[in-house]
C-alpha cells in the first residue's frame, strides 16, 4: 500500500527518512547528521506541509505494518512544474515495484494539481536507479551538479512530461 504522509506520521517519517538516509547516504541531498540534528519543531512542520500543501508532498510504501518505502515531491526552482525528491526504497523491497508504485504515487498527485513536467536528480554512478528512472519515462537533460551532500559525487538530471 502507497498513501500520502499524514500529520499523525511525524514519528514514522522521521525514522524512515534517517533510516533510508543511513542506508542510502548518496541518494540525498542531505546528511543523516544534520536530519538527526533537526529539532522536532522542523519535522512537524515538513510532515504537515507535506500531508496537506499542493507545493509539497511525501508518499510512504508499506507491507503490512512497516514502513519500506518513501519519495518526496516538490516544487521545481530549475524549469520544471515539479521535482521527485527523497526516493528510497528498503533493501528488502528493491526490485518488487515499491518503487515504480512510489513514482506513480508522486506522478498522479503532481499531476493533479496541474504539473506538466517532472523532473529529479540521481546519482551519477547509480546505474541501476538510472535505468529505472528511464523505464519510467525520465530522460537524461545533461545537467550536472555536485551532490550536495557529498560534493565530490555529481548528479544528473532527468525530466519527464506528465
Amino acid at each position: 500500500m502507497i498513501r500520502r504522509v499524514t500529520v499523525d506520521d511525524l514519528d514514522l517519517y522521521r525514522e524512515v527518512r534517517l533510516r533510508a538516509l543511513q542506508d542510502s547516504p548518496s541518494a540525498f541531498g542531505s546528511t543523516y547528521s544534520n536530519e538527526l540534528a533537526r529539532p522536532r519543531e522542523q519535522w512537524a512542520e515538513r510532515v504537515s506541509r507535506a500531508a496537506t500543501g499542493t507545493s509539497w508532498a511525501v508518499f510512504l510504501a508499506f507491507e503490512e505494518e512497516a514502513c519500506v518505502g518513501l519519495a518526496g515531491c516538490v516544487d521545481d526552482d530549475l524549469g520544471a512544474d515539479r521535482q521527485l525528491v527523497s526516493m528510497w526504497v528498503a533493501p528488502s523491497h528493491r526490485g518488487t515495484g515499491v518503487a515504480a508504485g512510489l513514482v506513480d504515487a508522486v506522478l498522479s498527485w503532481a499531476h493533479g494539481v496541474g504539473a506538466r513536467t517532472i523532473a529529479l536528480w540521481v546519482t551519477k554512478d547509480n546505474e541501476r536507479a538510472m535505468r529505472f528512472y528511464e523505464r519510467a519515462g525520465f530522460a537524461v537533460t545533461g545537467d550536472v551538479q555536485p551532490l550536495p551532500s557529498d560534493p565530490c559525487k555529481d548528479e544528473i538530471r532527468m525530466i519527464r512530461e506528465l
